[in-house]
Order: C-alpha cells, then sequence, then structure tokens
C-alpha cells in the first residue's frame, strides 16, 4: 500500500486488476472448451460415419442413430440428441481434414459450424468458416451474411473454382485477405431509409448518419477518414466523397456515390483521386489506394471494356430497396454464370494464341 492510497482505495485498485485476469482467464478458458468439444463432437461424427452409416450399413443406420442418441443421453444428458449426432456427422463428411477444423475451432463454436456445414457447396462454406475465423463474426452475424448471399456477391465468386480454391488457401494458410475477398456487388443500403427521388448529397448525408450500419455493409477492418476529401489539383479543387482506410488490406479506399448508371467519364474521375491519393496521402507502409464507385447501375460491357481493375478500381450497384431473396438469388446465380464463362473463353482463347 503506497502512502497516497488508503485500505479501501487499495481494495478497489486490486478489485479492479483481479477482474480483468479473472475475465481474460475465462475467455481463455471458454475458447479452449469450444475447440476441445468441436473436436469431440468431430471425432464422434467421424467414428459413426465411418462404422455405421457408409459401411454397407446406410440402409438401417438412420434406425441406429435413435437408439445411439437414447444410451448418450441417458449417461451424458442433454447435448446428444439424434439431431445434434446427425450435425456431427454432417461435420465430419464437410471437415475430413482434422488439422483444418482444430485451426476453424479456436475462433468458430459450434453453433457456427452447425450455421456451416449444410451448405451447398464446398467453396461457399469454405469462405463463410475462414472469413468467420478472420473477421470473429458471431453467430448471428455469420448467418445474416449467409442469409444477405455474401460470397454470391464478391468478386471471388466470379473466378473459376480454382482461382477460388487459390485464394480461399491463402487466406487459411497465410491470412492473406485480398480485395476479391473484401468488396462486392450489389450493396444492400436498404438501411439508409432512402426511398423514391433523391441527390447524392442525400444518400451521402444518409450513409454519415447510419455510418456504423454502412461500415457493416462494406466489411470488417474499414475505418471511416474523411467525407469529401479536398484533392486540389494545379488551381481545381476535387472533392472526394467517402475515403476510408482499410485495415487489413493496408491501403485507402475512396469511394464516388453516383445515382444514375455508370459513365466511363466516372473512372477518369476516380483515377485522378487515385493518382493523387497515392502521391500525396499514402504512407510508406501501405499499398496502393483502391477506388470503389458505387451506383444505381451499371452496363456489364462499358465496365468490362474499361478494364477498371487495371487501375485498382472497382464499380458496384447499390440498392436502397431488397428485391425479393428468389429474384436477388437468380441475378446473382447468372452474373456468376456470365463473369465465370467469360472468363474461360478468356483462358481458352490464351493457349489458342499462346505465351
Amino acid at each position: 500500500m503506497t502512502k497516497t492510497q488508503t485500505p479501501v482505495q487499495l481494495a478497489d485498485t486490486l478489485f479492479h486488476e483481479l477482474r480483468s485476469l479473472i475475465e481474460e482467464t475465462r475467455s481463455s478458458v471458454a475458447v479452449t472448451v469450444n475447440a476441445a468439444l468441436t473436436m469431440l463432437y468431430w471425432r464422434v461424427g467421424k467414428r459413426i460415419s465411418k462404422e455405421l452409416l457408409q459401411e454397407e450399413r446406410a440402409a438401417y443406420g438412420a434406425e441406429i442413430l435413435p437408439t445411439l442418441s437414447a444410451k448418450l443421453l441417458r449417461d451424458f444428458g442433454r447435448g446428444w440428441s439424434e439431431r445434434n449426432l446427425a450435425y456431427m456427422v454432417r461435420l465430419a463428411e464437410t471437415f475430413p481434414d482434422g488439422d483444418i477444423l482444430q485451426a476453424l475451432s479456436a475462433k468458430l463454436s459450434w453453433s457456427h459450424f452447425k450455421a456451416i456445414i449444410y451448405l451447398d457447396d464446398p467453396l461457399k462454406r469454405d469462405f463463410y468458416a475462414e472469413m468467420c475465423r478472420v473477421e470473429s463474426w458471431n453467430t448471428r452475424t455469420l448467418q445474416k451474411k449467409i442469409d444477405s448471399m455474401l460470397f454470391e456477391r464478391t468478386a471471388l465468386s466470379k473466378k473459376p473454382d480454382e482461382l477460388i480454391r487459390l485464394e480461399l488457401d491463402g487466406l487459411r494458410d497465410e491470412d492473406r485477405l485480398t480485395p476479391d475477398l473484401v468488396f462486392r456487388d450489389p450493396y444492400f443500403l436498404d438501411f439508409l431509409g432512402i426511398t423514391d427521388r433523391y441527390l447524392e448529397k442525400d444518400l451521402e448525408g444518409a450513409i454519415l448518419r447510419e455510418l456504423e450500419k454502412f461500415l457493416l455493409e462494406l466489411g470488417v477492418g474499414f475505418t471511416f477518414v474523411a467525407r469529401q476529401k479536398r484533392i486540389q489539383v494545379d488551381n481545381d479543387d476535387y472533392y472526394l466523397d467517402l475515403l476510408f482506410f482499410h485495415r487489413r488490406l493496408k491501403r485507402l479506399v475512396a469511394i464516388e456515390l453516383k445515382l444514375g448508371e455508370f459513365k466511363p467519364a466516372d473512372k477518369g474521375q476516380m483515377e485522378l483521386y487515385l493518382r493523387w491519393l497515392d502521391k500525396y496521402e499514402r504512407q510508406p507502409d501501405e499499398k496502393t489506394p483502391i477506388g470503389l464507385i458505387l451506383c444505381s447501375g451499371k452496363k456489364q460491357e462499358t465496365v468490362k471494356l474499361l478494364a477498371l481493375e487495371q487501375s485498382g478500381i472497382r464499380v458496384a450497384k447499390y440498392l436502397t430497396e431488397l428485391p425479393p431473396r428468389e429474384i436477388l438469388a437468380q441475378e446473382l446465380h447468372k452474373a456468376i454464370a456470365q463473369a465465370k464463362e467469360r472468363i474461360d473463353l478468356q483462358l481458352e482463347h490464351r493457349k489458342e494464341v499462346g505465351p
């Protein structure tokens, strides 16, 4: 006890220190227990799958699960229902590599895995699992991302499966996050409450009023930097609508808002902003700035011919009112199929032309 502290003050100081220590230890224990339980469930599912359901016993495997569940419930209580056993079998089938699952289980809970394992596409499952690990989504956020078809909205989903796998492996093995994993199209801005006619300044103002929700839609890692960032070139002043910084990409992200469809002139404007930011704002340890043009519509051939990504520019639609999920799914799946077909044709053309 110091001369300036009374016993009550010292007790108060110790209380806060010990409380932090206890809470940190509890969190660490919870993570360890969660990982151990997940691996236990995986081993149980693998054992059931191997011994009962696949080795010429599939015909009566469905009868064994209820019987097995009843015995486990009797001895170990809750958590061993027939439904949970089915989840465990599915977990083992979905994640055959125990090492990969163990790495994920340090961040993902059993509830996370239950939300992921029944997704129909292995690449989609791996995307949500790895993004959940990297961005520390809770189960509610994960389900919201799945329901909003985040994977289908990323640029990654429009690549050939082999390239998707390479990027996901890079994310898993090296925590390497790429723009194709971060940026999406379209963006959902229904939370702004904007309907009918509005001006660009109205859209910008609504985004700033709902900045927290806008950051959630952009994704984890974005930090707001400036609104109407002044860019001075020669004697002319220009104003960039919104400027953000992405911590994991380590680069500035310039965002321009357009009420109408994307126009070729928008590319030149964004290129000017990006080059100015690169020269005057980029720090030595940062990568080159990247631009996102959010517009109410875009023509695919116009975007393709301008080769925007070579200039570090992305173009995406924003929706202030969400269409029915069925219509959205149809549009996204159509866009993915067209993009993959276009890439396949480009690769085939390169093979024919040769190096």
